[in-house]
């Protein structure tokens, strides 16, 4: 049973950075979903229909990285918005996918939500 909010899948293998950014999600009015490799975040996306949005972390375990992941997502699942972050500034608009996002780490609580909305919202 879904709860009518607008759904966002949270890709995050820092536990502290995943709930912080489960929380804002929550916060902000979204039923969130989370995982903690891209792997686990394609089986989620294969079991729902509803995700409107992947924040996912560049660097994580597992057999893709987040950019992998977020072209994958694109290519299986355009309608979903993409919003891709890290600590490191090396992601450019060409290492994205046509209308992904980028939002480089720290991220502060009041950007993190108004992206989310910006992209999810309705």
């Amino acid at each position: 049973m879904t709860s009518g909010k607008p759904v966002i899948l949270v890709v995050e293998d820092e536990v502290f950075v995943l709930m912080m950014a489960v929380s804002v999600a929550e916060d902000s009015g979204f039923e969130v979903l989370s995982a903690v490799t891209a792997d686990e975040a394609i089986k989620i996306l294969e079991s729902r229909s509803d995700i409107r949005l992947v924040f996912t972390d560049v660097n994580m375990p597992g057999s893709m990285n987040g950019l992998r992941l977020a072209h994958a997502v694109r290519d299986r699942w355009p309608p979903v918005e993409l919003l891709v972050t890290s600590a490191l500034g090396n992601v450019t608009a060409k290492d994205l996918p046509a209308r992904g996002r980028f939002l480089p780490k720290p991220y502060d609580v009041a950007t993190l939500s108004e992206t989310f909305q910006q992209l999810a919202g309705d």
